[in-house]
Order: C-alpha cells, then structure tokens, then sequence
C-alpha cells in the first residue's frame, strides 16, 4: 500500500472506532466522572495503574490532576502507580510482578479513593491484583478497558465502572482511551469548578 494512502487509511480507522465509541460510552464516561468528582470532592484520591502504554496513559491522567487540565484551578489528588522505580522494581524483585500496583494499593489506597485500572486486552495480572485488592480497602474501582473487557469485567463490583472500547486492535484502544481522559479530565473540572459552583 501507498504510505499516503496507509496513513490515510489509519486515520479513517481511529476515527471509526471513536464514532463506534460515541454510541456505547457515554453514559459510561459520565459515570465515571462523576464516581472521580465525589471521590476528589471528599478528600479522597484516584490512583492510575496500567501497562506499557497503560501506564504512559496512567501518569497523563495523573499530571492532569495535579496540575491542570484546561483551567486555571486548585491541584487535584492524582497518583499513577506506575512512576516510582525503585518501588516497582523492589516489589518485583522480592516478590513478584503482579504485586508491583497491589502492594502501592495496599500501603497509598483509602476507602473512598478509586482506583483507574487501565488494560486494553482487560486481562493484566498485575492491574487485576490491584483490583483485587482495591475491593478489600473499599476503593472504588474504574476500568478502562477494550475488546470484550477480559477477566477484569467479570472481576468488577456492582460498584465499580468500566469503559469498555468496542475495538480489538490495540493502538485504536488506546486512542480512545486518551480521549476517554481528557473526557474525565473535563468532566471532573466542571463538577468541582464550573462557573456555578
């Protein structure tokens, strides 16, 4: 195929699987704003935990809040589990490398905080044990997730969300999946800080 014509052809399927998206995730979006506004509303806090590019999406997500969105206002809590190396490779190295977010959730996560568990295939054991032990610290639970949600769909609470992106190739999950942050990132900051507040 023609290099034009290929990235042509890539962009024509990154914007069909957001339009695919549009149908579905809405209502699902929106939840998940509001489930992180409450949270960030009472003093509680969103950790990020995700996988290669998961976890370039978990500390997006993360700086985000600690610095600002789109507006000018106050820092929000926001930690992606996914920066500390030391921790990581301590906990990997003594342990095991399904402990490497289980463990932060254990010793960082209160009851009331969520949880944003990112996996595009939804089947990371490493992100599953930290919602396995999200769920004993009474941290609520945010999946963002794609093709048929994995293991980690069967895993949620009735408490829990998932944003499940209708699509099976990876990179195009992952597309929507930044475009599914900046929906949080906005959502959160007009609850907290919109003009009528």
């Amino acid at each position: 195929m023609e290099l034009n014509a290929r990235v042509t052809q890539l962009f024509n399927d990154s914007i069909a699987t957001k339009q695919a998206a549009l149908q579905t995730l809405v209502p699902h979006i929106v939840e998940t704003g509001k489930l992180m506004a409450a949270a960030l509303r009472g003093h509680n806090k969103i950790m990020s935990c995700g996988n290669g590019g998961s976890a370039a999406d978990s500390q997006h997500f993360s700086a985000e809040l600690l610095n600002r969105f789109e507006r000018e206002r106050a820092p929000l809590a926001g930690i992606a589990l996914t920066t500390d190396t030391s921790t990581l490779t301590s906990i990997a190295n003594d342990y095991d490398y399904h402990e490497v977010f289980a463990k932060q959730v254990r010793a960082l996560g209160q009851n009331g905080d969520v949880l944003l568990a990112i996996s595009t295939s939804g089947n990371s054991p490493n992100v599953m044990r930290a919602i396995d032990v999200a769920h004993e610290k009474g941290v609520y639970v945010a999946a963002l997730t794609g093709r048929d949600g994995g293991k980690m769909a069967a895993q949620l609470k009735s408490s829990d969300v998932e944003i499940r992106v209708p699509a099976k190739i990876t990179a195009r999950i992952q597309e929507v999946h930044l475009l599914v942050l900046h929906c949080l990132c906005d959502l959160i900051d007009e609850q907290l800080f919109g003009e009528a507040r």
